[in-house]
């Protein structure tokens, strides 16, 4: 049976009758966790058995768990970390290693609930006028370097059975604009976009899932990359991504417009998978009946990416943390 091309969320810490009922006959490909469905261990280990009841599979379970601002679990569910680019900036030369023991925590800790992917890394270049939503969210303000510690971030979430979404795909770091609010326009011309912003991408394609910006490349395609196929078609072709595609959250106020008609658009263009947050059970069923079934080519990236989940290496957390307080020059993480 073929996955419903959605993922998709509850709206509080356990399921409705109506989600389940929702949710097995939609049969989304997986589940995305907030702040809202988060109150103890207990009750998210419970919360992700009840999705993975609805479609009876180990559907994967993702979670924004970059570290900093943007981090679901907090303390005690999880550790308190820097925002991404402090972290590196507080390591210096140790950099590629303390964020390689920054996701394998990471990876521990999801794990540990249920949660067995992580929208990250998050592989976007800072730059001069990023804006202040994702600047301090980036690794580093050059292709190799990001794409260097963002290799580190995601092997050490696949060694912690976590399954990376690399994001955000093909390059948010130009944006000038908050695209939960606004639609950021980038004006730099596509050679520039390819030999710096898409760079990181392309070093980093091999990867099983990635996550779409909500951005314009004039210089490309007036229409938003999400539902743009020709920027669609540059991450499949230029940047030789073919790992399976989500949308990022389909009702973010960049993209203007009904969700079911944006739904359908995003997989037309060449999306695989809406992702869709923070809406009503009504919008929910219009996005997931926009979308649909997954075509044939995006089920066999999703069961690829299913494919890539593995069993955790063994951790050694006092020695983990030991050794990423060294290279943090004594910051204790709790």
């Amino acid at each position: 049976m073929k996955f419903g091309a959605t993922i998709l969320d509850a709206e509080g810490l356990r399921l409705t009758a109506e989600e389940k009922a929702f949710f097995r006959d939609v049969n989304p490909f997986g589940f995305i966790l907030f702040a809202r469905n988060l109150e103890s261990a207990d009750q998210i280990r419970a919360l992700c058995a009840e999705f993975r009841d609805c479609v009876g599979r180990e559907a994967p379970i993702t979670i924004d768990q970059e570290g900093g601002r943007v981090q679901r679990l907090r303390p005690p569910l999880g550790r308190q970390w820097l925002p991404p680019l402090d972290h590196v900036s507080r390591a210096g030369e140790g950099a590629e290693q303390a964020m390689y023991l920054r996701y394998r925590l990471i990876a521990d800790e999801l794990r540990g609930l249920g949660i067995d992917s992580n929208c990250a890394p998050m592989v976007d270049i800072a730059g001069p006028e990023t804006h202040d939503f994702l600047k301090n969210r980036c690794y580093g303000d050059t292709a190799e370097t990001v794409a260097r510690l963002g290799r580190a971030a995601a092997d050490a979430m696949l060694a912690g059975g976590v399954l990376p979404v690399l994001k955000h795909i093909p390059g948010h770091g130009r944006a000038t604009a908050d695209s939960h609010f606004d639609l950021p326009h980038v004006a730099t011309d596509a050679d520039t976009l390819a030999e710096s912003d898409f760079a990181t991408f392309r070093m980093l394609n091999d990867l099983p899932m990635g996550m779409t910006a909500h951005l314009v490349y004039d210089a490309i395609d007036p229409d938003p990359a999400t539902i743009s196929p020709k920027v669609m078609g540059l991450i499949r072709e230029q940047i030789g991504f073919d790992g399976l595609i989500m949308t990022d959250d389909i009702s973010m106020k960049a993209l203007k417009g009904d969700l079911g008609d944006l739904s359908r658009r995003a997989i037309a263009a060449g999306c695989d998978v809406i992702l869709h947050c923070n809406g009503t059970l009504p919008e929910r069923m219009a996005v997931a009946e926009a979308a649909g079934e997954m075509t044939d080519t995006a089920q066999a990236r999703a069961e690829a990416a299913i494919a890539a989940r593995q069993a955790p290496d063994e951790l050694d957390i006092p020695a983990a943390e030991a050794d990423l307080s060294r290279l943090m020059r004594g910051m204790v993480y709790g």
